[in-house]
């Protein structure tokens, strides 16, 4: 379930906490509060199965690490339970030294304080996880019992839970060795008697069944994979013998590994059947007899409403083949991904609400599909003719189609996706009109949203500031922002987008086809929330949407202000995509809006132009077989949301927290003029690629992280950017942060960038 609270709860908790404002016991309260809420309020709706264990303070990966005691050395935890000081240094960085560091490998010569470790995507979704980090000589020991806390927890309110676990296998693939020929899974043996502890103590605390997730079960899998997932099988079977496992896959079919997940020697497998229907036929006919299948039938990765008569059909012909106490029914997967509770929206269109369903109504979907499998069609009448309804509406309702819309992004003209001439002229073009020096500098768009600036936001929404007054402090602070950028020295400028809330919603919130929630949160990391867009329809720009902010910015200063634009992958990605379109159909509508924005933008006399692409990692299939397909559409569509302006005008993108070594060659094929990418949590980790594939283009690999509060030293950056160019001619390199310093504060950003330019000063000084 949602682990945020209705109204953002933990966030709330979380921030005051770090802050001081709360102390730790404090911060748990809270938490506490929080899971009982959850958990008494599945079983009120019904819910018979109740997780326990899917709630976390930052993350359930990092929850993974600590409980096997994974701790690098850095964060000096050597025994003992991990405190909540080590925890949020894995996870967020510490400006301040953790705990005793003798023997510690980490070089403080650069700065002080520890950093975060690495974050990256889950799978294809926009929810990020701390990536756990492996040495040759690693060992494993119970160091958190959170798993067993947190099942007493749920007992004593009287409420028998299956505690869920991320899966040993799992957690050592989505993990990171001391290299990359380092083999994680030889790891398996040393690993496996914690997890087997766990189990055991599950079971002697009362636990009859325990969930287990393997998504990698969704992935291509090499032998030694496969091998790992039976031996840690078989040893829990052999030496756990009085619990259930319940083995959980989801975010795709099985594939080539259904055979794998079959023979496993657990009491239950469960299917995403809804980006997985394919695999229903094939698991109904090999299946044991006498195996507990969960079938993932309600999205837990949308926020659409279920045809539950469809649904039913499909359940009926199930239930017919096998034993009702042999059949459960679930959401697909976690819903970590869909908001809380569609109640909370009272300014939706009412169209459009009664087509949406968030994970409060998916609960009540789900009890309304098994009372009547198990009670006949009388059992949940209302619910289904409201279903029927929303079915019927939706399929005829105006509000989503655009005939014109249609027919643009229909288009297939050879020149729409191509700039006019190749990156060797425009570049030559570019310099003589910016003037750069070597290694110049820029950030990736965003400033510090202030305590001051969200008051304004919300005092503006609320008709306590008016649209003149609004505007004046928007001004104000734009022009602050370039200011300071010239005094320290910054040669592309960007005007800090102080008038945006979200680099999605804002542009969302001025498309056709889009709308909005209130309370439709969910977790993109740690504390870091977001809304995301519902595409429910056609999408077109209707009027210029960031031209007069970055024309006010241009005409404060004579240095390069860079426009600031969100691209059509991440568009797409970040939102909840309407499920009648395909995605290709629907990122070609945004990609054709935001061309019309790039044009009046370089028409209004801005010469750089960002359309950033963080999302186009995220959005490959799981499996390798459907790379290609995906890349071609998505590269098109950024290229078509570029290809509309002159060669002098220089096209920048970004990229942030995910592998994209494996897809760089599509990354080449996008043209942009210059990306910029993380890559100072990885320590240039994901410059390895450019040993092989020579870029063509510039790339600014990101000097300074900017999801930790620790500000770091000129000659940390100046470390990386020597790494960078043992892989990247000079004149190739740009130096920026990693990402937008939205989330950030003044103090430790003007630290921060003051250090940056002077590490690109002297990295020009040679």
């Amino acid at each position: 379930m949602p682990r945020i609270g209705p109204r953002r709860e933990l966030k709330i908790a979380l921030e005051k906490f770090w802050s001081g404002k709360i102390d730790e016991a404090a911060l748990r309260k809270a938490a506490a509060d929080i899971r009982a809420a959850n958990w008494t309020r599945q079983r009120d709706l019904g819910v018979t199965v109740i997780p326990s264990n899917d709630f976390s303070l930052y993350d359930h990966v990092l929850d993974t690490s600590a409980m096997v005691g994974a701790i690098p050395k850095i964060y000096g935890w050597t025994d003992g339970p991990v405190s909540l000081d080590v925890y949020f240094a894995m996870a967020r960085g510490s400006q301040k030294d953790v705990g005793d560091h003798d023997g510690c490998a980490h070089d403080h010569s650069h700065g002080h304080g520890v950093p975060a470790q690495e974050m990256t995507k889950w799978f294809d979704t926009n929810y990020h996880y701390m990536v756990p980090e492996f040495a040759r000589d690693q060992t494993f020991a119970l160091a958190s019992t959170k798993v067993i806390d947190e099942y007493r927890e749920a007992k004593a309110l009287g409420i028998q839970t299956r505690p869920v676990l991320v899966g040993p296998v799992t957690f050592l693939k989505l993990g990171k060795g001391e290299s990359e020929s380092f083999d994680r899974m030889s790891l398996l043996p040393k690993l496996l008697p914690v997890y087997i502890d766990v189990l055991n103590t599950l079971a002697a605390e009362g636990a009859d069944w325990v969930q287990i997730d393997e998504p990698v079960l969704a992935l291509d899998l090499d032998d030694k994979e496969k091998t790992a997932l039976k031996t840690a099988y078989s040893q829990f079977a052999l030496k756990v013998p009085n619990l259930k496992i319940m083995l959980t896959s989801y975010f795709g079919p099985l594939g080539d590994n259904e055979a794998l997940a079959l023979s496993l020697p657990v009491a239950g497998l469960h299917l995403d059947l809804v980006r997985g229907a394919s695999q229903l036929d094939s698991v109904l006919k090999k299946a044991p007899a006498d195996l507990v299948l969960s079938l993932g039938v309600i999205d837990g990765r949308n926020i659409w409403r279920s045809d539950l008569s469809k649904t039913l059909g499909r359940l009926e012909a199930i239930a017919a083949k096998r034993a009702a106490n042999r059949l459960q029914i679930a959401p697909s997967c976690s819903m970590l991904h869909v908001p809380i509770d569609l109640d909370q929206e009272d300014a939706l269109d009412p169209d459009l609400k009664s087509w949406l369903a968030f994970s409060v109504q998916k609960i009540g979907e789900l009890a309304a599909l098994s009372r009547v499998l198990s009670l006949g069609r009388d059992a949940a009448k209302d619910a289904f003719a409201a279903s029927d309804a929303a079915a019927a509406t939706r399929a005829s309702s105006p509000k989503i189609h655009n005939p014109a819309v249609e027919s643009r992004a229909a288009e297939k003209s050879p020149g729409q996706s191509e700039r006019k001439s190749p990156f060797s002229e425009r570049r030559k073009l570019q310099d003589k009109v910016l003037g750069l020096p070597s290694f110049p500098t820029t950030t990736i768009g965003s400033f510090p949203q202030t305590e001051e600036v969200r008051k304004a936001r919300a005092a503006h929404a609320k008709g306590q500031l008016s649209d003149a007054e609004y505007d004046a402090f928007l001004r104000k602070e734009t022009e602050k922002a370039v200011r300071w950028q010239e005094d320290i020295g910054i040669d592309v400028l960007v005007h800090g987008e102080f008038e945006r809330n979200d680099m999605v919603q804002y542009f969302g919130e001025q498309l056709s086809g889009y709308a909005f929630t209130k309370h439709g949160w969910v977790q993109s990391y740690g504390s870091r929330y977001v809304r995301p867009p519902i595409i429910f329809g056609d999408v077109s720009r209707p009027k210029p949407m960031t031209v007069g902010w970055s024309s006010y910015a241009q005409s404060l200063t004579k240095l390069p202000m860079k426009g600031m634009l969100t691209g059509p992958v991440t568009m797409l990605q970040w939102s909840f995509m309407r499920d009648d379109l395909g995605r290709d159909q629907v990122c070609r509508q945004i990609a054709f809006a935001l061309r019309d924005e790039v044009v009046d933008l370089e028409k209004a006399g801005i010469g750089v132009i960002q359309i950033d692409e963080p999302a186009l990692r995220e959005g490959l299939p799981l499996r390798k077989g459907d790379w290609k397909a995906y890349l071609d559409w998505a590269v098109e569509c950024f290229k078509i949301s570029a290809a509309g302006v002159k060669d002098q005008t220089q096209i920048h993108t970004h990229m942030c927290y995910a592998e994209f070594n494996d897809i760089i060659d599509a990354i080449g094929a996008m043209d942009a003029d210059v990306i910029s990418i993380e890559t100072s949590r990885s320590k240039m980790e994901l410059l390895d690629a450019f040993v092989t594939y020579k870029y063509p283009n510039e790339i600014g690999p990101g000097v300074y992280d900017i999801h930790s509060p620790r500000v770091p030293e000129v000659p940390e950056m100046m470390e990386l950017i020597g790494k960078a160019r043992r892989n990247i001619a000079a004149d190739q390199i740009w130096i920026n942060p990693d990402c937008g310093l939205k989330t950030r504060g003044w103090p430790e950003v003007k630290s921060a960038l003051t250090n940056m330019v002077e590490a690109a000063r002297q990295a020009r000084m040679g």
